[in-house]
């Protein structure tokens, strides 16, 4: 019996609890934290999948956690822009974007995405048992750790390259320190470089917020008072994850 698969299956397992958790918040409107998590949650279950891609279930599983992420992102992009005009005291614009927020949270806990991903989720370890008695995982550990490296590959070359891209930067980011939180046995990120990550991750959210919301601006006359606070962020933003991104890069020239 495979030890890595072992492994899957319990953080399947408490993933699985965690949406429930999440949907149970929702359907409840119990806090403003809900849709975040169950997000989060969902993309731990992604980072999860991704280096088992050609396993049964992986693909179904994979694309209802998709559809669940495009179903929530304009959702929680509202929400975070909400927070930031209450920072910015634009209470009028905050409170029309948190309008009907209980009817919002219930449709995602109702939502026909949520309910297939929570159905594949349920049976996923079943499958995984199926496929190993059947001898269809083989050198789990080492595949794993194969994928792994080569996200890790994508992300230094990503950063040495002159003209990057600082919101592929972000998904390669993301990618690399949550598959080494899914898999820490494989010993592919120390505290200090997840630290690291960890804070490139959120300069590099912030630079994408401010130029998320400035697009929106452009068609939102509501947030015209907020255009040269964020004009002025976007540009400290920039340098500031530019400089996390070098320390970054010197980091993973050690690794």
């Amino acid at each position: 019996m495979s030890v890595m698969l072992d492994h899957v299956i319990v953080q399947v397992l408490t993933l699985q609890v965690r949406l429930l958790a999440c949907q149970a918040r929702l359907a409840a409107d119990t806090d403003s934290e809900a849709l975040h998590d169950l997000r989060t949650t969902t993309r731990r279950l992604r980072s999860l999948l991704r280096p088992l891609r050609e396993l049964p279930g992986v693909e179904q599983l994979e694309g209802a956690a998709k559809a669940l992420g495009a179903l929530t992102t304009p959702l929680r992009d509202r929400e975070v822009l909400a927070a930031q005009l209450l920072e910015r005291q634009q209470r009028d614009a905050a409170q029309q974007r948190l309008a009907h927020r209980r009817q919002t949270f219930a449709s995602v806990a109702e939502s026909a995405e949520l309910g297939r991903l929570l159905a594949i989720v349920d049976a996923f370890p079943i499958f995984l048992r199926a496929a190993e008695r059947e001898g269809l995982i083989r050198r789990l550990h080492k595949r794993i750790d194969q994928r792994l490296e080569k996200q890790w590959q994508r992300l230094r070359q990503a950063l040495v390259d002159p003209a990057h891209d600082r919101h592929r930067l972000r998904l390669l980011i993301k990618r690399v320190r949550y598959g080494a939180e899914a898999y820490p046995q494989l010993e592919h990120a120390g505290r200090r470089l997840q630290r690291a990550l960890k804070r490139a991750q959120g300069d590099l959210g912030d630079w994408h917020d401010r130029v998320q919301w400035l697009l929106q601006a452009e068609q939102q006359p509501d947030l015209a008072p907020c255009v040269e606070h964020w004009q002025a962020q976007l540009h400290a933003a920039e340098q500031r994850a530019d400089a996390t991104l070098e320390r970054l890069q010197a980091l993973l020239a050690q690794r």
